[in-house]
């Protein structure tokens, strides 16, 4: 015999209040993270050291470095400089004439991108001034002379001192009492080192003469001779 559709309706009622109370206890699915593949290491990279930019200077000369005089001296000097200062790179012209001393000071800055320029001889003066005026963030140095500019100086050494001794040495050494001098050219700079050395020879001798004969190249051994 079935049922009566009421108790249907009881027993259906009771098998849904069921299912829905065991869905109430079920807990949640918790979702995992989602998975992530493996990821090779990756080797640090060290930083390139930083490149130390070397000074570069250059030394503009009016003679040959074995000239064993004015620009032998010079050079010497360069050279000391170069291995004293590992920062320090330098380069050098010799025998340039005064009306090449432009082209030269421009190949400088232009072409080997120096940052200080020695111009060692007094005729550079003015080429070194106008190079400055062209090239404001270059350094200039000039020997002897009396001209600057806010990018170029001036440098020079007390050389009359030696001068006065050379005449000394010359007064005390002669046997004619007649010495002779060769200079370059008729400027201050030179005239005030004959008369140096002139001081000199009569500090020790004063019947010695001094007798001075002028090139007016600042380099000219064949006729200095």
């Amino acid at each position: 015999m079935f049922p009566s559709s009421n108790r249907l309706w009881q027993l259906a009622s009771l098998v849904i209040l069921i299912a829905l109370v065991a869905v109430a206890c079920v807990p949640p699915v918790e979702e995992g993270p989602a998975p992530v593949e493996p990821v090779e290491p990756v080797e640090p990279v060290e930083p390139p050291e930083p490149v130390e930019r070397k000074l570069k200077a250059a030394w503009i000369y009016v003679g040959p470095i074995g000239d064993l005089g004015w620009t032998h001296a010079h050079n010497e000097g360069r050279l000391y400089v170069e291995e004293l200062f590992p920062w320090l790179e330098t380069v050098y012209a010799e025998a340039v004439s005064k009306a090449d001393a432009p082209a030269f000071l421009d190949r400088y800055v232009l072409e080997e991108k120096v940052d200080v320029i020695f111009t060692t001889s007094f005729g550079y003066m003015d080429a070194t001034i106008e190079a400055a005026q062209r090239h404001p963030e270059t350094i200039f140095f000039h020997c002897s002379g009396f001209k600057r500019t806010p990018n170029s100086g001036t440098y020079f050494i007390d050389l009359y001192q030696a001068k006065y001794l050379s005449g000394v040495m010359a007064g005390a050494l002669t046997k004619t009492n007649e010495i002779g001098y060769v200079a370059a050219h008729p400027i201050p700079e030179v005239i005030r080192h004959i008369n140096a050395f002139t001081l000199g020879v009569r500090a020790v001798n004063p019947e010695a003469t001094v007798d001075v004969r002028w090139l007016f190249p600042w380099y000219d051994p064949v006729t200095a001779r």
